[in-house]
Parts: C-alpha cells; sequence; structure tokens
C-alpha cells in the first residue's frame, strides 16, 4: 500500500505513460476527496446491512499509540452469518486523544457501537487484555469480558522467566543474535561453518519483548546453531567470551522443552476464520493433563517453568463468570460439550441454556413486550381499542370438554426446550478435526433454538489478536506515508 501523493512523483507519471500513454493519472485531490470518500461510504454501507443482520455478535477492542505517540482505540466485531461463517470486521481505528481512564475508554466504546447503531443487548462478550483501564471499562458499561489466552499466556510465561540462570542465558543469546545481525563478517563465518557442520543455512531471530513466541524461537535458533557459534566465536579473541556455557546450554534446553509445545496453541487460538472460544477449555485440560504435566526427565528448572504457568492459568481462568461463559462455549461445540466440564458445574449451565432458550421463545412470542412503546403508537393502540368491535358472544363448552388434558403454554415451551436439550446432547461428539459451523449448518434444522445460542457464544474469540492486527497494519501504512518513491 502507497500513500496517495504517489499518483504525481515523476517516477510513478512516467511508468503509467510507458504502461499506457493515454491515460491521464487523477490528482491527488481527486483521489482523497472524491474517490477514497466515496469507495468507504460504499464500504460502510454494506458492511452495515451485514452486522445489523446478525442476530448476535461479540468485539476485541485495544488501545494503541503510533511511532509519533498518538493513541487509537480499535473495535473488531466477530458474527455468524446465517450460512454459518464466521465473519470478522474491523469497524473502526479512531482517534482517541482523551486520557485512558476507564471511564473514557467505557464512553469511547459506547460511541463506537452507537456509530454502527449496534444494540448492546445483542454483544455477547468483548474479549481484552488485562489492561486495568479496559477492565474497568467493561466492568463500567456491565459488558461481559474474556480475557485475551495470548495475553494471558504470556504474563504466565513471563511470570516463570524470573530466575537469575534465565536471566544470564537469554543475554548471552540476546548478544549472540546482535554480534551475527551487525557484522557481515561474522554472516560470511557462519555460513562457512553452517556448510562444514552440516548444518541448516538459517539466520538468527531477534525477540520482540511483547511476543514470547519470539524469544523461544530464538532460543531454539540458538541451539540449533550451537556448534557453528562456538566455532566462528571461538575464532575471534575479542568475542570468544560470548561462547555460550554448558549452563547456558542446559538452561536454554530446559526453557525450550517447557515451552516448545505452547507454540503451535498460541497460533491455533489466534485464528479469526475458526472457532476458537470453546477451544480454550479443552486446551486447559490438555495442559493440565499432558503439555505442562511434570515429567520424570525433567530439569528442576523445567518443572519449575510448567508450574508456574499452570498455576497463573488456573487461577485466573477459575474466575466464576469467566469458567461459566467458556462452559457455554464448549457445550454448544457439537465437538466437545460436556467433555471438559465439571461434573458440578454441568447442571447450571443446562440451567442457564435453558433459561436463555425460554427467554428467546418469549421474545419471539411477544416482541412487544420487549420494547417501550413510544407516545405516538400508545395513541394508535387507544384508537384501534376505540374502533374495535365487541367480541362475540361465548359458545356453550361441551361436556367431553372438561375432561381434556389441560396444559399451560409455559410447561409446553419449558418441554420443547427441555427435548431440544436433551436430544442434542445424546448425539456423539463429532470429530475434534472438523468444523463445528459445518455440523450447525446441517442440523440446525434439527435443533433451531439451540443453533441460536451457538451464534451467540461460538462467535466470540479467544483472543483479541484481530484488534492488534489492526494496529500491525495501520503500522505499516504509516511507515509507507514517511518513504518517499523513487524510480
Amino acid at each position: 500500500m502507497l500513500p496517495i501523493q504517489s499518483v504525481e512523483q515523476d517516477g510513478f507519471k512516467d511508468m503509467v505513460k510507458t504502461l499506457d500513454p493515454r491515460y491521464s493519472v487523477p490528482s491527488r485531490t481527486y483521489f482523497s476527496k472524491t474517490a477514497l470518500p466515496k469507495l468507504y461510504e460504499s464500504c460502510r454501507e454494506r458492511l452495515s446491512r451485514d452486522v445489523q443482520n446478525a442476530s448476535f455478535y461479540s468485539t476485541t477492542s485495544d488501545l494503541w499509540s503510533s511511532r509519533t505517540s498518538e493513541p487509537y482505540l480499535s473495535l473488531t466485531i466477530h458474527f455468524i452469518s446465517d450460512d454459518w461463517r464466521l465473519l470478522s470486521y474491523c469497524l473502526q481505528t479512531s482517534y482517541f486523544p482523551e486520557d485512558h481512564t476507564g471511564e473514557l475508554i467505557a464512553q469511547g466504546l459506547k460511541d463506537a457501537l452507537s456509530s454502527w447503531s449496534l444494540k448492546e443487548e445483542r454483544m455477547a462478550c468483548m474479549t481484552t487484555d488485562s489492561g486495568a483501564n479496559v477492565v474497568r471499562a467493561l466492568t463500567i458499561n456491565n459488558w461481559q469480558r474474556l480475557p485475551c489466552f495470548g495475553h494471558r499466556l504470556h504474563i504466565a510465561i513471563e511470570r516463570s522467566m524470573r530466575d537469575p540462570r534465565i536471566d544470564r542465558a537469554l543475554g548471552v543469546c540476546k548478544k549472540i543474535v546482535a554480534v551475527f545481525a551487525n557484522s557481515w563478517k561474522k554472516k560470511k563465518a557462519l555460513a562457512k561453518a553452517q556448510e562444514q557442520l552440516n548444518l541448516p543455512q538459517h539466520t538468527f531471530i531477534t525477540e520482540c519483548p511483547t511476543r514470547w513466541g519470539s524469544r523461544q524461537r530464538m532460543i531454539e535458533r540458538v541451539l540449533e546453531q550451537q556448534k557453528a557459534i562456538q566455532q566462528v566465536l571461538s575464532a575471534d579473541r575479542k568475542q570468544r567470551h560470548l561462547v555460550p556455557t554448558w549452563q547456558d546450554i542446559e538452561v536454554l534446553e530446559s526453557i525450550s522443552k517447557a515451552l516448545g509445545p505452547l507454540l503451535e496453541f498460541t497460533d491455533a487460538l489466534s485464528g479469526e476464520q475458526q472457532v476458537t472460544v470453546s477451544y480454550v477449555k479443552p486446551v486447559l485440560s490438555l495442559f493440565n493433563s499432558e503439555v505442562l504435566a511434570i515429567k520424570p526427565d525433567d530439569t528442576e528448572l523445567t518443572k519449575q517453568i510448567k508450574q508456574t504457568i499452570l498455576d497463573y492459568l488456573n487461577e485466573k481462568y477459575a474466575a466464576d463468570s469467566v469458567d461459566k461463559l467458556l462452559g457455554l462455549a464448549s457445550t454448544l461445540d457439537p465437538r466437545f460439550k460436556h467433555r471438559y466440564n465439571s461434573a458440578d458445574k454441568i447442571p447450571a449451565i443446562e440451567s442457564t441454556l435453558k433459561a436463555e432458550l425460554l427467554g428467546m421463545l418469549n421474545e419471539e412470542e411477544n416482541p412487544a413486550t420487549s420494547q417501550v412503546p413510544t407516545a405516538d403508537e400508545d395513541q394508535a393502540e387507544e384508537e384501534e381499542d376505540i374502533s374495535e368491535p365487541l367480541p362475540a358472544k361465548k359458545t356453550k363448552k361441551s361436556f367431553g370438554s372438561y375432561f381434556k388434558k389441560r396444559q399451560s403454554g409455559k410447561d409446553s415451551e419449558q418441554s420443547t426446550v427441555e427435548k431440544e436439550m436433551q436430544s442434542y446432547l445424546m448425539i456423539p461428539e463429532m470429530d475434534s478435526d472438523a468444523d463445528p459451523l459445518e455440523w450447525w449448518k446441517t442440523q440446525e434444522v434439527n435443533f433451531p433454538r439451540l443453533g441460536k445460542l451457538a451464534k451467540k457464544y461460538l462467535c466470540i474469540p479467544a483472543s483479541s489478536s484481530p484488534s492488534e492486527r489492526a494496529f500491525s497494519t495501520e503500522a505499516a501504512m504509516l511507515v509507507f506515508t514517511l518513504r518517499k518513491i523513487s524510480f
């Protein structure tokens, strides 16, 4: 993506002239005042229709500062369409110059929803990081919040890294990466050593402080190239001290053994095109039973890292509101249902689902009860009452009608909901690699009421990555605007 002023630069004009001498490039003003606003309005109108048709939706939000320290607030919406596709759109990334207090953020998020005519009661949940101001904002708005899984895992791993041995080993890694990144001679020597030792021709990875995965990949690459590093640095008297000791290697191996298996889980739970919220409980169960379980051959440091991560995640996801939300989502996923719900929590989960289903039925049968009538509507109703004819004379009951079985409407609805719930739970679980949305697409006809709840809860993202990706795109655009094009 290039800045608009590119169309006025000589190099760009020469390129277009070479491609088609007859074509005249419009001015920058045309693009900024006419073409782009028209494209924006068209896109917004189409997107507005899509989000208005969603029965339920969830959101992700994040705060970000540009390279020039300008603050922005993003809002991304997620919902399941009528044809059971999980859709995700960044509604806005708006300038937010006010103080980032919980009260102002709460109002900013309300304004964002209002600008798209989105009703708060249709929002199932908002997924955010654990910033105190953001948590406060959602509390003020009384919105359901799901903590970002990636952020929680990052904090857990950071806590597990608080050890002097780890600090030293990671410091050595960073210095090694810096040496080879800043010297072309060292890069050349490394390539030669890799060829001699039959090692992969890989370069080193630089750590990003806010991404624990980059640190893990840096460690794995240093361990992979350990022999080549030793050969190159040992030949340089000034940098010989950077060769990792056996104690450093042992620490790095302990870290890699504990954290290595976690990489794919972070990537899997950060997707936008597949259901992720129902994976959280199964993933936590897998962490406890296999991935982070203590093994006989683990070093003491590996055991310490695993236990620290488990203790933090188990504590944070044990909160009643979060555990209940994840339990509902897991139950509505035909791959898992009650498999990962505690036996003592299942009755409460089913009770909540039944209550929501009955509430939906009541709204469908009495849509007017959920809306406050206006003065004009009240007057119209009064006029209708005046003009309505008198009720017809009641007919006499037959003798047999006294013996008919009577069932109230409420009891009938309760029975219907319970039967649908039990029928759904009795069906065998589908394969864990299958797409739950495809299952619901074919089975919605059999479970129409539960299908509505599935659309409500399965659209929730387990991570706030979608909003963070929006900022990554914005950052890339801002970098381009600072560059000149030369041909």
